[in-house]
């Protein structure tokens, strides 16, 4: 995994927004209409190579395939897997902290004019049965890295704390049997992106935004003995995978709201840094989490580990100042080593196909803050 030597790297979550053709295919398939698989098939390939391009044109260092042929980051694991062809729908999502604002949680229900997203339940044996989508994801990533030449390249796969989250179990006789599973099941794709060459990076929003949805009857004493269950079996999954290869993504929800039953990172943190990984990214430019900086002053890091903060907000439409960015990134530097640091986004700009609240274009130009942001940050942090 690359390091910021010499400058501030930049790099981002995962998801970027997808082209509205190829949204409007991906919807399509996704609600369970008629659609053409080797037209979609040549529309992911190229608009793969697309936002690698603009990736890159945009100064983002540490670039991926921005998530085009995937309905969510991770829903689309059913797709892939046997033990999801039931009809059996999981139970809907409800947070705690919009629990308590009903009003503007339906207007944000209301505003999203979103596909529907299919989230079958686990109603059988589960395996990975179609290790083609993979294969292919990986082909199309290494001829647009091949073109573009980018700093680095990373591939995002879903976590299996985040797999139950979204798709729950009826089969299984435990959560653990059923995390147990889905570990089993998604080394296939962990190892399939590493050996291409790429950065793993398993997102992880389980071991944060559980805390206010999934597990919200749970104390914190019992929240912590859950998400170190999930790490103990991520771990279990990346066994055959460098730790330097790794990176995860720790969230708390990518979506504007009041965020104010979200557990502390000072509460968690021990615990996701037993996670065999070599990074870690992180919200950190949300009004609710950007003061955890201070975290790392007392913190203790495995040594090598590379700090990812969020320094560009993913769900709001202000274009952050750079010289703002460059702070973000400097608070954190301080604490841990500029060595230590790559500059990313608090999480997608398109977790889910068509549900962005931010604008495409304004969402490039967060880049540009971003990469403006980086410059400045990396001119203190490297004084001439």
């Amino acid at each position: 995994m690359k390091r910021s030597t010499d400058r501030i790297l930049t790099t981002h979550t995962g998801s970027l927004p997808r082209p509205d053709d190829l949204l409007a295919m991906l919807q399509r398939k996704e609600s369970g209409a008629a659609f053409d698989a080797a037209a979609l098939a040549t529309r992911v390939k190229s608009a793969v190579e697309e936002i690698v391009r603009k990736q890159v044109e945009a100064r983002v260092d540490i670039v991926n395939d921005g998530e085009m042929g995937k309905p969510s980051y991770s829903t689309y694991v059913k797709d892939r897997m046997s033990g999801f062809e039931g009809s059996e729908k999981s139970s809907p999502l409800r947070a705690t902290d919009l629990a308590e604002f009903r009003n503007f949680a339906r207007r944000g229900a209301n505003e999203t004019g979103v596909t529907v997203l299919q989230r079958p339940a686990c109603t059988a044996p589960i395996s990975y049965r179609d290790r083609k989508a993979v294969e292919l994801e990986v082909q199309n990533l290494q001829a647009a890295v091949a073109a573009a030449h980018p700093v680095e390249t990373f591939m995002s796969a879903a976590s299996p704390g985040v797999i139950t989250f979204f798709l729950s179990n009826k089969y299984y006789p435990t959560h653990e049997a059923y995390l147990q599973a889905l570990a089993e099941a998604m080394r296939t794709e962990y190892e399939a992106i590493c050996a291409a060459g790429f950065i793993l990076q398993v997102d992880c929003p389980d071991l944060a935004m559980s805390r206010h949805v999934q597990f919200k009857d749970l104390s914190l004493t019992d929240f912590r003995k859950t998400i170190e269950s999930h790490i103990e079996v991520l771990n279990y999954a990346l066994t055959n995978i460098p730790r330097e290869r790794v990176r995860l993504h720790l969230c708390w929800g990518n979506y504007e709201g009041p965020h104010h039953h979200d557990v502390p990172l000072r509460d968690i943190l021990d615990i996701v840094l037993k996670a065999r990984v070599g990074a870690i990214s992180y919200e950190a430019s949300n009004p609710r989490h950007e003061h955890e900086w201070t975290v790392f002053r007392n913190a203790k890091l495995p040594d090598g580990m590379i700090l990812i903060p969020g320094v560009i907000d993913s769900v709001t439409n202000f274009i952050e100042h750079p010289e703002l960015v460059a702070q973000r990134i400097c608070n954190v530097a301080h604490q841990v080593g500029r060595e230590n640091v790559i500059a990313g986004t608090d999480c997608g700009f398109a977790t889910i196909a068509g549900s962005s609240r931010v604008d495409a274009e304004i969402a490039w130009a967060k880049f540009g803050a971003l990469a403006e942001g980086a410059r400045l940050a990396s001119r203190e942090l490297w004084p001439a």
